[in-house]
């Protein structure tokens, strides 16, 4: 893979756009100074593969067009000071050798410290360079549309050219997918991997150990419609997210167990489909005789794995899931090998490209959705009322996309019928509400595959 600075775009001054040119002119009334170069890093939707990353499975995500766009001045002190054309994000400055991130509070600079951290590390910089930031985001925040991870990434990387240093699209990924733990989320890999990886005009398919990208040519008479439910979810604020890694980690531990494999080693449920050399649908059959529907205790789990409460609590169970009493495992298992099912399959409709393309996919977004609400239980009234709304308006297919619990859905739409479905949707779910009726102009959109992140530097 070629080294990172092949994506520079070198940018004539006489003709900056738009929005370049602004960010450039609030940079130089902000800072006094013109700002050296600038980054950017996309959001995704994720079509196809949710809550699988981490659990070691293959996703189907794209870029989309919204990103988060830095402008970057490297500085002689030691010195980061971090700005935002948004009011609502309050100015920061910290020293760049003493990185400080809260957990408590997911504030906007703390992603930005994540990315700047993880790049530091990577290279043990012992004499950091400085930097004057400033930050325009156009992705919705909290919509599951991964702001926060587009922020990391592009925070990665504005690192990385301050400090002149290079490395693969690959390896920015995966330092990005690290670093964002400092901020407790347990994340497995998507959203930066395709920040980073994404390219125009196609879908990628992202596996994992070792991390790659595969393009996925999506059917022409469809289009992929993001509405976003205006109910907000921040992931790192909230412990449903980091509770559904541990359950898949839990039922990792017992089917390993029941199994007579290495338990203690394993560590997501990808590990024991592989250590078993099994398909999938065979492990969707392990799960039915090893598992069971009801809710698991943590005495119950003790008493599968044969340890105590207090080895669970310090050997398997993360920061913020010590006091959960309860854990579902045997759904949280199916939804996963399911899933990872379809996103195979959903791949190679695409390649395969039969007549009813698209009808097949739809069926396989839906799918994925009923699993998400009924096994995964990461939807929410809203998100379900506006899944409905879009499969009335003549979505082929339509699912939650992102974590869930509020957040986006993403629809597959024949072209032919676009407009009338943008209409009517705004009409049933955007129009009925004065607050979403405030954010309707960036919450419902038709979204083509966009390019992955950029380095832009005046030529």
């Amino acid at each position: 893979l070629p080294a990172f600075y092949a994506n520079i775009v070198l940018l004539n001054v006489s003709n900056l756009p738009f929005r370049l040119q602004k960010l450039k002119e609030m940079f130089i009334s902000k800072f006094g100074s013109a700002p050296k170069f600038y980054v950017r890093a996309p959001g995704r939707v994720n079509l196809i593969g949710e809550h699988i990353d981490y659990c070691g499975y293959a996703v189907l995500p794209m870029a989309i067009e919204q990103d988060i766009l830095i402008a970057v001045e490297p500085v002689e002190t030691q010195v980061v000071q971090l700005a935002n054309t948004n009011s609502l994000y309050l100015d920061f400055s910290t020293s760049v050798n003493n990185i400080q991130i809260n957990k408590t509070k997911p504030q906007w600079h703390n992603y930005f410290l994540c990315g700047l951290k993880g790049i530091q590390e990577h290279f043990g910089l012992n004499n950091p360079t400085g930097m004057n930031c400033l930050l325009d985001g156009t992705i919705p925040p909290s919509s599951g549309l991964s702001s926060s991870s587009a922020l990391v990434c592009c925070a990665g990387l504005v690192t990385l050219r301050a400090n002149g240093k290079t490395l693969s699209k690959v390896e920015l990924a995966e330092i990005c997918t690290k670093s964002e733990r400092y901020i407790g989320t347990e994340g497995g890999g998507m959203d930066q991997s395709i920040s980073f990886l994404a390219e125009e005009g196609t879908a990628k398919l992202i596996e994992f150990s070792p991390l790659r990208a595969t393009d996925v040519r999506l059917p022409s008479g469809a289009a992929f419609v993001i509405a976003n439910s205006c109910v907000e979810l921040n992931k790192a604020a909230t412990s449903h997210y980091n509770i559904r890694v541990m359950e898949c980690r839990l039922a990792t531990k017992l089917l390993s167990k029941s199994k007579g494999l290495d338990w203690k080693k394993m560590l997501r449920l990808h590990d024991v489909q592989t250590k078993l050399g099994v398909g999938l649908e065979e492990m969707l059959t392990i799960v039915e005789e090893v598992l069971h529907p009801e809710p698991y205790s943590t005495e119950e789990i003790c008493k599968c794995l044969g340890i105590s409460l207090e080895e669970l609590r310090s050997q398997i169970l993360s920061q913020n899931t010590q006091d959960v009493s309860t854990f579902k495992l045997y759904q949280r298992a199916k939804h996963v090998y399911s899933e990872a099912a379809r996103v195979l399959e959903f791949k190679k409709i695409c390649s395969e490209a039969p007549a009813n393309a698209i009808q097949l996919l739809g069926e396989l977004m839906n799918q994925s959705y009923i699993s998400c609400r009924e096994m995964y239980e990461c939807s929410c009234p809203e998100l379900d009322r506006l899944v409905d709304i879009c499969l009335q308006f003549g979505a082929i297919g339509s699912r939650l996309t992102g974590a869930g619990w509020g957040g986006c859905t993403v629809s597959m739409v024949p072209t032919d019928k676009l407009n009338t479905f943008l209409k009517n949707v705004r009409k049933a779910y955007y129009q009925t509400d004065v607050q979403r009726l405030a954010l309707e102009k960036n919450s419902l959109f038709a979204t083509k595959p966009g390019r992955g992140a950029l380095v832009f530097v005046e030529a």
